[in-house]
């Protein structure tokens, strides 16, 4: 068993959430972005496909280094060993919530008071 860490990310893309498996990650030298390198999926398997995890091989097919923005990110993990990659779609139960790009119109105080 190799000593190096493997780490799982969990991010929002759009309207879904990616988790992938990858062996480095560090801030960017771009403020804002988190960069991660050498992505991990599983073996290819005859037997079983998981159409989750290809989906994400293919959006990353021939990817070197993805930066991704820090407010997109909901979880780092540095874990024992690698797991499958996923897409999930994003719910609109409440329990996941974006990070906010601007305040509530009721938070803006005007300059005439």
């Amino acid at each position: 068993m190799s000593n190096q860490p493997v780490y799982k990310i969990i991010f929002h893309n759009g309207k879904e959430i990616f988790e992938v498996f990858a062996k480095h990650i560090y801030q960017s030298d771009m403020w804002g972005f988190v960069e991660i390198e050498e992505l991990l999926f599983g073996e290819r398997s005859a037997i079983l496909v998981d159409p989750g995890e290809e989906k994400l091989k293919s959006e990353f097919s021939g990817v070197k280094r993805s930066y991704i923005p820090m407010q997109s990110i909901v979880r780092i993990d540095e874990v024992e060993k690698q797991g499958a990659a996923k897409v999930s779609e994003g719910s609109d139960s409440g329990k996941i919530a974006t990070f906010p790009l601007k305040p509530p119109a009721s938070s803006i105080v005007s300059s005439d008071d």
